[in-house]
């Protein structure tokens, strides 16, 4: 997990309480939310708990509520919360909270309501977090298998922007990847080319030994068959980052 930082009781109290601003700063956020005895999304949700049973309801809630959203926490995770809390803490705290929590999960309404309209378009499903890759991803993808008997088939979807590093296939003979559009706009682009973009129904072809990248367009979901083609000592090198300024250049 990336180390968490905080330096706002210095930016506002530095001067006035510099002690207040260490513990804050240093042993608050610094060792306390470091700890690894608890796992990150846990440590969001109990301060949430906390915070809304002292009825505290301020920009620091809404902050705390924004934190544990990046951890992880589901709009649904976060409702079951907020209405077990209520039953113990008080009803008025439990609607004061799941006013300030409906606003924080509006996107994630927003980003469901388009994952949906994007299955609609295509006969494959999207299949479960990419979680087993996910480090070699810019953004949340998802993988499908389609069939896993002579060759492999998964069904790769990609959130609006996300892609996959530069990689490569490699294999004494054979080998390589095909890729099959299934629904919205995507790109592929190989080392030294220009990005090619691809709707529903293109196909691309990799050979073995090709650097690449694949993902979705800014503004749109993207699905694709992965389809892995049988080499002799086949394995896959994982490169470096699609670089932000390369990819924000594609129309």
């Amino acid at each position: 997990m990336k180390k968490i930082t905080q330096d706002a009781g210095r930016k506002s109290l530095g001067t006035f309480a510099p002690d207040f601003a260490h513990y804050n700063d240093d042993i608050l956020f610094g060792e306390n939310w470091n700890n690894a005895d608890i796992d990150h999304k846990t440590r969001c949700i109990i301060t949430v708990v906390a915070l809304m049973s002292s009825g505290i309801t301020d920009s620091s809630l809404k902050y705390h509520l924004e934190n544990a959203k990046r951890a992880g926490v589901t709009k649904k995770e976060i409702a079951a919360v907020i209405t077990h809390v209520g039953f113990y803490a008080g009803w008025p705290k439990a609607w004061a909270v799941f006013n300030m929590a409906k606003d924080v999960w509006a996107e994630a309404d927003a980003a469901e309501t388009a994952m949906a309209e994007h299955q609609s378009k295509m006969i494959f499903p999207i299949g479960a977090p990419n979680d087993g890759f996910k480090q070699y991803f810019s953004g949340k993808s998802y993988r499908a298998p389609v069939s896993k008997e002579q060759v492999g088939v998964f069904n790769v979807t990609f959130e609006p922007a996300c892609r996959n590093n530069w990689h490569i296939h490699h294999a004494e003979k054979g080998g390589g990847q095909i890729l099959i559009c299934v629904a919205g706009r995507g790109w592929y682009q190989a080392w030294g080319e220009a990005a090619v973009e691809m709707t529903a129904g293109d196909v691309i072809n990799i050979p073995a030994g090709v650097k690449h990248w694949h993902g979705a367009a800014k503004d749109s979901w993207f699905s694709h068959l992965a389809v892995e083609v049988p080499g002799v000592n086949g394995s896959n090198e994982w490169l470096e980052p699609v670089a932000d300024e390369e990819y924000a250049k594609l129309r």
